[in-house]
C-alpha cells in the first residue's frame, strides 16, 4: 500500500510560491564599497588598539602586583632597621671582656647576640640585605660619607668605619650606609656599581 501524505491527519504540503515582496539589496556602487571598506579598516584598527590597550593594562597590573610583592614592606622594613641598629649599639657598648667578668652579663650578651642574628635572618628572608661597606671603596650609590679620617696606610676613598649599616630591599637601596672614608693614602681607582 502506498503511503498517502494526507493519511493519518498530517497536513499536505502546500506548494511554495516565490514571494515578490522580498527585497534583495542591490550591489553597492563603487563609492559605497570604498566607504564600507574604509569603515571596516577603521573598525579593525580600533579593535586592534583596544586589544593592545587591554594587554598593556593587564601587563601593567601584573608589574604593579610584582612591585608591591617585592617592595610592599619597605616602610615596615625601615622601621625595623632602627631595632637592628639599637641591638648593634647595645652589643658594641659592652666591653670586650664583659663575658669573662660577670656570668650574668655573659647570658645577657649571648641573648642579645642571638636576637640580633634572628632579626638579621628575618630581614634576609624578606629580601632585606645588609650592605657590606667596611674596607670597600666609597660608592655614593650605597654609602653616605659622614666624615673623613686621615689614614695614610689605607687607600684614599676607602670606607674605614661603618657608623650605621646600610640595607637593600630586593636589590634596591632601602637605606644608605653611613660611613667614615679615609683620606691621605694612595689614590684608589673609582668604585664600581657593585657593593
Amino acid at each position: 500500500m502506498a503511503s498517502d501524505p494526507t493519511a493519518g491527519g498530517a497536513p499536505a504540503e502546500m506548494p511554495v510560491e516565490p514571494d515578490d515582496n522580498l527585497e534583495i539589496p542591490a550591489k553597492p556602487e563603487a563609492g559605497e564599497l570604498q566607504q564600507l571598506q574604509a569603515e571596516k579598516a577603521e573598525l579593525q584598527d580600533k579593535l586592534l588598539r583596544a586589544l593592545a590597550e587591554a594587554q598593556n593594562v593587564r601587563r601593567r597590573g601584573q608589574q604593579d602586583v610584582e612591585r608591591e610583592r617585592k617592595f610592599g614592606i619597605e616602610r615596615f622594613a625601615k622601621d625595623v632597621l632602627s631595632v637592628a641598629d639599637n641591638l648593634g649599639r647595645a652589643l658594641s657598648a659592652l666591653p670586650d671582656d664583659a663575658d669573662t667578668v660577670d656570668p650574668a652579663l655573659k647570658n645577657v650578651l649571648v641573648g642579645v647576640q642571638a636576637t640580633e642574628r634572628e632579626l638579621q635572618s628575618v630581614l634576609e628572608r624578606h629580601g632585606v640585605t645588609r650592605i657590606e661597606a667596611l674596607g670597600k671603596p666609597f660608592n655614593a650609590e650605597f654609602h653616605q660619607a659622614m666624615m673623613e679620617v686621615e689614614d695614610p696606610s689605607v687607600p684614599a676613598g676607602t670606607v674605614v668605619q661603618e657608623l650605621i649599616p646600610g640595607y637593600l630591599i630586593a636589590g634596591r637601596l632601602l637605606r644608605a650606609a653611613m660611613v667614615a672614608v679615609s683620606k691621605g693614602g694612595p689614590a684608589v681607582r673609582p668604585a664600581s656599581n657593585e657593593n
